[in-house]
């Protein structure tokens, strides 16, 4: 277990890396991102189509290609595509908001030294930029490592950092090395991304609360929090998507229908599966709940901001604050160290997905 000491600097870097902050842009940028609060990163592949108007008929502006950081306005109701009406206004025209990630630019004060738990050295970190490039200590061995020309992490992604140094510029880079789901990867990235997790950030909610149930809803696509017979949280989710890119149904990839028991909750886990071209291999997923035996979970998402529309592969999506409040107040208590916890039995909050 991480020990008190140790915990409170956690607690104190955590809340003041930003107070303290004393970078107005983060230097480590090829580009500058917009001087805003709120932005939207493109998270689809390809580009994406800038409009005069809320909808996919009025004039084309111009493209937003994948990364890209644009002013984030507001969000309004405009002309559907596909099940969504959402749309973002930026200062330049009109995004559909499914398309981009809301983002925020936070750096943060790098960790001089990293805390020791247990047997390890090590902290949680959340990314708080838009993303960060990170660079491979050795040929990797996951998809998503090789198949990029610069690969990033995005922000809200939680992953596991173990080792400080300078790089030959005199900037503070952490070893990001994951503690689950990792075929072996290790890399590195400029600290000033990263926020380390502290006991705000796994206190439980609500724990003396009796009879919690979570309740997904495949027709609304929401999920509710139950304490007894009182909804306590709602939130739209994602979950299993109904057709493939072609159009044609995939009973695969539909979330299970049912009362779960989970099995396994975990701060953050790298995911895998799928076929060779049309599998999935993602690392940093963070607060996830896994309840069914192949592998569905509720856990956060980085990748699309189109929640309210069935587009996983069977897990339930959720938005990255939707998914921390859930994983906090999910039964049973995940620890910091070793920020995994599996069931083999009754103790977990019961999940129960109600059909579509």
């Amino acid at each position: 277990m991480i020990n008190r000491r140790d915990f409170l600097k956690l607690n104190m870097l955590g809340a003041g890396a930003i107070l303290m902050n004393p970078w107005k842009k983060w230097s480590a940028l090829s580009e500058p991102w917009p001087d805003a609060e709120k932005m939207g990163r493109n998270c689809m592949e390809g580009w994406i189509t800038l409009r005069s108007r809320p909808s996919v008929d009025s004039q084309e502006l111009g493209k937003v290609y994948e990364d890209t950081v644009v002013v984030w306005l507001r969000e309004v109701v405009g002309a559907p595509v596909s099940l969504s009406r959402r749309w973002v206004e930026t200062p330049e025209g009109y995004l559909y908001a499914p398309a981009l990630q809301p983002v925020f630019n936070r750096p943060n004060a790098p960790v001089n030294d990293l805390p020791v738990v247990s047997t390890k050295r090590g902290m949680w970190v959340e990314v708080t930029v838009p993303y960060v490039d990170i660079f491979p200590e050795h040929t990797p061995c996951s998809p998503w490592l090789r198949e990029v020309a610069q690969p990033r992490l995005y922000y809200s992604q939680v992953l596991w950092a173990d080792e400080i140094k300078q790089n030959a510029s005199g900037q503070v880079m952490y070893r990001i090395n994951e503690l689950y789901g990792n075929c072996g990867d290790i890399y590195w990235a400029a600290a000033e991304a990263f926020r380390p997790l502290n006991n705000d950030d796994l206190s439980p909610i609500h724990p003396d609360a009796g009879d919690k149930k979570i309740s997904v809803d495949l027709n609304h696509q929401v999920l509710s929090c139950y304490e007894g017979s009182q909804e306590v949280y709602f939130c739209q989710i994602s979950s299993g998507a109904k057709f493939d890119a072609s159009g044609n149904v995939v009973d695969k990839w539909s979330t299970p229908v049912g009362v779960h028991l989970p099995w396994r909750k975990t701060i953050s886990i790298h995911m895998a599966g799928g076929s060779t071209g049309a599998g999935w291999d993602t690392p940093g997923i963070a607060w996830t709940i896994l309840f069914d035996p192949d592998g569905a979970a509720i856990h956060s998402t980085f990748w699309h901001n189109d929640f309210g529309v069935p587009r996983s592969h069977g897990c339930v999506n959720a938005r990255p604050e939707d998914a921390k409040w859930i994983f906090r107040w999910a039964s049973p208590t995940v620890p910091y160290d070793p920020g995994d916890i599996q069931l083999s039995g009754p103790g977990g909050t019961i999940v129960d997905v109600i059909g579509a």
